[in-house]
């Protein structure tokens, strides 16, 4: 088999959509028993000096009621196709990850423009 390079991991990751990447870690949890939460709680104190200017995860709870218009924008920001954004809309989740803080509020204001009900990780 071959052996990757930390790169060419990383690479390949950046083609895949968010619902591949999702499916990739609960892949990882199930073959070696790696939960990646438990590490983002090991460095949650050191975070937390930094937070006002850290990386932040947009999180779709709702598409609300104009779900046509919140896959729209999901489609623009992800660069997901028609599936996997009207997946995204239908049951939530991480929009974009480790998005700089004005890149984030820039996202869920159009979120919530179009009426989804969004949040900040």
């Amino acid at each position: 088999m071959a052996k990757f390079t930390k790169d060419e991991f990383i690479n390949g990751l950046k083609e895949m959509t968010i619902l591949e990447v999702k499916e990739l870690v609960d892949a990882m949890k199930e073959e070696f028993g790696v939960d990646p939460s438990a590490v983002a709680v090991a460095a949650a104190p050191a975070a937390e000096a930094a937070e006002d200017n850290a990386a932040k995860t947009v999180v779709l709870k709702s598409a609300g009621g104009n779900k046509i218009a919140v896959i729209k924008i999901l489609k623009e920001i992800t660069g997901l196709g028609l599936v996997d954004a009207k997946a995204l809309a239908d049951n939530g989740g991480n929009v974009k990850e480790n998005v700089p803080a004005e890149e984030a509020n820039n996202i869920k204001a159009q979120l919530e423009e179009a009426g989804a009900e969004v949040e900040l990780a």
